[in-house]
């Protein structure tokens, strides 16, 4: 008997060497007995990401990610985007339907789970380190979970104005921009600071330039890096006392979603959690 043809999914970005997802997928992907496989995909520059993009549909893909740096660049390659890709103006992952490829958005959705966690996001002050497009999804998500006013602090002053208007037109939450100095002053009153930021990635684990003198200890900081869990950036702020939420958290609550949307099969979360664990050699 002729075994039924493996369903392919995948991620493209650039770099995505230290990314676990695709161990923690197919780790996944067998545990419920599918037989599924996850191509992790890096594409280095913008002519090739068009080029790939236009292969999903051909390949038999039926659902891709988007990471860094793609996750604008990809929007005019698609044949059409999500009402979140709109408010949002970014997408991270992808359906195939019937030959189309549609752009969605759920970055922000698994940082607010995997926040609200430990603290509820309403009426906090976030800052957050960094606007790519991780960081703006996750802001509007912010805002919309109840977020009090957001600052964003980037190197170029038109992204971050950019995206805080964004934020303030699609949620009505202030949301202003700072620049980047070195070393970062956080804000007073700041409650959750985030490092949105490629800044702490394995192998180089640069550490954030934050004068942690500005932080109170009684803030949450939140990293996006998955590679180590726990990044310089995340070390230091234990050190200062406050609490952490890591960006393996993030990685798991936005991976059951979309493989709950790809498979039609609803994870158990501890499924995931040890799939990630193992594929990090925890």
């Amino acid at each position: 008997m002729i075994p039924p043809q493996k369903q392919m999914t995948g991620m493209l970005g650039h770099p995505v060497a230290e990314n676990p997802i695709d161990r923690m997928f197919d780790a996944v992907y067998a545990h419920y007995g599918l037989n599924w496989q996850f191509w992790k995909s890096d594409v280095p520059s913008v002519a090739l990401l068009r080029l790939a993009v236009a292969g999903l549909a051909p390949l038999g893909y039926r659902g891709v990610g988007i990471t860094v740096p793609y996750k604008v660049e990809v929007i005019p390659l698609l044949d059409d985007i999500d009402d979140d890709v709109k408010a949002i103006g970014a997408a991270n992952y992808l359906t195939i339907e019937n030959g189309r490829l549609i752009g969605h958005n759920n970055d922000g959705k698994g940082v607010v789970k995997a926040i609200e966690k430990q603290r509820r996001l309403k009426d906090q002050h976030v800052v957050m380190l960094g606007a790519g497009g991780a960081g703006r999804a996750m802001a509007v998500e912010i805002a919309w979970a109840g977020a009090a006013q957001l600052t964003l602090v980037t190197r170029r002053e038109d992204q971050g104005r950019e995206v805080a208007e964004r934020i303030t037109a699609v949620s009505g939450v202030p949301a202003h921009w700072q620049a980047w100095n070195s070393p970062v002053q956080v804000p007073a009153g700041t409650s959750v600071l985030m490092n949105a930021t490629h800044l702490g990635c394995a192998p180089e684990l640069e550490a954030v330039p934050i004068d942690w003198s500005s932080v109170d200890p009684g803030c949450l900081a939140v990293d996006v890096i998955t590679n180590p869990r726990l990044t310089p950036f995340l070390q230091m702020a234990k050190e200062h006392g406050c609490g952490v939420v890591d960006g393996v958290e993030m990685l798991v609550q936005l991976a059951i979603q979309l493989f709950t949307l790809w498979t039609g099969i609803v994870p158990e979360e501890e499924v995931f959690q040890r799939a990630v664990a193992d594929a990090l050699g925890e």
